[in-house]
């Protein structure tokens, strides 16, 4: 007698179907759940992603490395006027990797789970993807490390000061071909003229100060709340830099006694959901827990999807293949088994756009180390 003969025998733990959850949710229809609500996921990408980078399908793009504005000359009577043509433009690449993981269920887990359960498997996919695409954006950025695309074009990080390319002149100020915005602090504690000097580097070069524009800083808990101690007029540290401004909490802040008039106006509560913690000078300063400790981000953002913005995230060309995907698996449930995929790449496109700053008392930048 055989496991598999209609006219009797035994059938294994495997034979049994289960179709539905322990409190009655058809399989197919999470399924079909969490199909749509990765459709939703796609449509909003991380806020700092979306910050920091712009969407694009191309292997590579030519940008130009400033906003170099265009300028009107006095008309003669015969003459001819000058034509307007973009500043000169930097070939970046944007590297390309496919990201997935798993969820594999048994039938007995299946059987005896609830939605909630499954619910928890699925929700901690979706925040590891969106720490993925995060850490993949901020490595890129805070890495001076030259790559090569899969189409072997340069993948560039921000201005190195060594690969013999320099920042686009800005409204007639030059820079030189030994000009980096990967800053070792010199001091072990970081202080007010970091923060001074890598926006004044950003904003020199075009950035940070048109329409709709903003200067960012990110940085760890550990870093801010050194931020929010500094005052106009004080030393930032002790020894160190005076401070030009005060920082100003944001709406977001507990109340708070002061002698002083806050004149203007203050920092929102958070920017797209990233918590805003206040203002230093024109700056909003983020708090991030993904940023390691001694590391600093002075950023100027153009606002979601800017093509203003530092770095370029590209997606697949076809659009079946871009976001988060979810592929069935091979047994008659596919939320049995399925695999979770996500492509995507980065590159930097405005190298000038933003200053990465190590805290250390050396004198050379080291990249951050990221976890696996």
């Amino acid at each position: 007698m055989f496991g598999s003969d209609p006219a009797g025998g035994f059938h294994t733990q495997g034979d049994v179907l289960v179709d539905k959850t322990r409190d009655g949710i058809s399989l197919d229809q999470l399924w079909q759940d969490y199909r749509d609500l990765l459709g939703e996921v796609n449509k909003h990408r991380s806020a700092i992603v979306s910050h920091l980078a712009h969407t694009t399908t191309a292997v590579a793009d030519a940008v130009p490395q400033s906003v170099e504005e265009i300028a009107f000359e006095e008309a003669s009577e015969f003459g001819k006027p000058k034509a307007a043509r973009p500043g000169s433009a930097l070939l970046l690449g944007y590297d390309f990797r496919d990201y997935d993981v798993a969820s594999r269920y048994t039938w007995k887990f299946l059987r005896d789970a609830s939605r909630q359960q499954v619910d928890h498997v699925t929700e901690s996919i979706l925040e590891a993807n969106n720490r993925n695409t995060t850490r993949q954006v901020l490595k890129r950025i805070f890495s001076p490390t030259e790559s090569l695309s899969p189409e072997n074009h340069k993948v560039f990080g921000l201005w190195t000061g060594d690969d013999g390319l320099a920042p686009l002149p800005h409204l007639g100020r030059t820079f030189p071909e030994s000009t980096s915005h990967y800053w070792a602090s010199g001091n072990a504690v970081l202080d007010s003229a970091d923060i001074e000097d890598a926006i004044t580097a950003i904003t020199q070069k075009g950035y940070g100060r048109t329409a709709r524009s903003r200067i960012l800083v990110f940085a760890n808990q550990v870093e801010t709340d050194k931020i929010a101690m500094w005052k106009s007029g004080e030393e930032s540290r002790t020894g160190g830099p005076v401070a030009k401004f005060d920082f100003i909490p944001s709406a977001d802040a507990p109340p708070y006694l002061t002698d002083k008039t806050i004149v203007g106006a203050t920092a929102p509560a958070d920017l797209d959901g990233l918590r805003i913690v206040g203002s230093y000078g024109d700056a909003w300063v983020i708090p991030t827990e993904i940023l390691p400790a001694g590391y600093v981000l002075v950023v100027a953002s153009g606002g979601p999807d800017s093509p203003n913005n530092a770095l370029g995230y590209r997606i697949h060309h076809d659009p079946t293949y871009q976001g988060l995907l979810l592929i069935p698996g091979p047994g008659r449930y596919p939320l049995q088994e399925a695999h979770y995929v996500n492509s995507f790449g980065v590159g930097v496109r405005n190298r000038s756009a933003a200053v990465c700053i190590q805290i250390t008392s050396g004198s050379t930048y080291t990249a951050p180390t990221w976890p696996v």
